[in-house]
């Protein structure tokens, strides 16, 4: 028991225990905080690395674009419908089931 009042008499260690409870919950920079911000670095991390991919990707699309007549042609035919002038083209919808 003396030994407890001795401990809880000490400026010191009222100090001390006093700063790490206000660090942990009162600051600026507590525990919830600096937990969001990890979060936060981390989400934002990921879409780095995913626009850094979509980059690389659409990079790689414009360089067979620029040197390829058959990417060209395919993208011509696939997104714009485009035709030589003795094809048909037929156009298929899949139309998802009603539940």
């Amino acid at each position: 028991m003396k030994r407890f009042l001795a401990l809880i008499q000490n400026k010191y260690l009222i100090a001390g225990v006093a700063f790490f409870i206000w660090m942990c919950f009162f600051d600026r920079y507590d525990f919830s905080t600096q937990f969001a911000y990890q979060q936060e670095k981390n989400k934002l991390e990921r879409e780095r690395e995913f626009y850094e991919s979509e980059i690389t990707r659409i990079e790689q699309a414009i360089e067979d674009v620029q040197y390829s007549p058959r990417e060209i042609q395919r993208i011509a035919r696939e997104r714009y419908k485009m035709k030589k002038d003795n094809e048909d083209i037929y156009v298929i919808q899949h139309v998802e089931p009603k539940q």
